[in-house]
């Protein structure tokens, strides 16, 4: 059990880690886009945002309060989700497909980083992972 949970671990969290990278190498060009969306302060969003999955990534890659660690995925993917991908807003027919489905995804993220929350805040014998849950859930 320990292995497979490291692997999902794994697998999870290298979403988040790509992505934090591309926030830090194209920050300029997410900016851009994220302005687009009509975002305040686009450049600090995207470097603040690529902090966020950055820290939450490596903390659920890594087991260091992977509870915590979902949770600040949480917050990044549900806001992300209504913010930059609004596919209800747009009109082309292709366009609101991609959208919808990265909102989808986006949510569908949130829900998985939700029940690894409680999962990590719920079980003390987690094994594989470098400190237990910052939170507890019973």
């Amino acid at each position: 059990m320990d292995v497979l949970v490291l692997i999902g671990r794994i697998l999870f969290a290298l979403l988040f880690l790509g992505s934090a990278f591309g926030h830090f190498t194209q920050t300029d060009a997410m900016a851009a886009y994220t302005a687009s969306k009509g975002v305040p302060a686009a450049k600090v969003n995207v470097l603040f945002s690529g902090v966020m999955l950055l820290l939450g990534g490596l903390s659920v890659l890594l087991g260091v309060w992977a509870d915590l660690g979902c949770l600040i995925l949480l917050v990044f993917v549900l806001p992300a989700a209504f913010l930059m991908h609004a596919f209800w807003k747009e009109s082309d027919p292709q366009v609101r497909q991609g959208e919808m489905v990265n909102f989808n995804k986006n949510v569908a993220l949130g829900g998985a980083a939700l029940m690894l929350f409680a999962f990590f805040a719920h079980n003390r014998d987690l094994g594989l992972t470098l400190t237990g849950p910052l939170f507890h859930l019973d």
